[in-house]
């Protein structure tokens, strides 16, 4: 005869915790929907030789991404 344990996780933390979790793990949903997020992304997948023909720096594709919300 087998004997078979399933525990559930969200029983064993604590409510504070488990409500946090779900807030945090919202947080990050919202931030990788985000378009921006992923042309940064996106660019950041090119070689460098293809962000030249596009006139972007490496360094500078989170500013051009960004340059018409955040003055960076």
């Amino acid at each position: 005869m087998a004997f078979l344990t399933a525990t559930d996780r969200h029983h064993s933390e604590p409510l504070l915790s488990r409500i946090l979790s779900g807030i945090g793990n919202a947080i990050v949903a919202v931030g990788e929907a985000n378009p921006r997020l992923r042309r940064v992304e996106k660019l950041q997948r090119m070689s460098d030789a293809q962000l030249a023909e596009r006139g972007i720096r490496r360094e500078d594709i989170v500013r051009h991404v960004f340059h018409d919300v955040y003055y960076l």
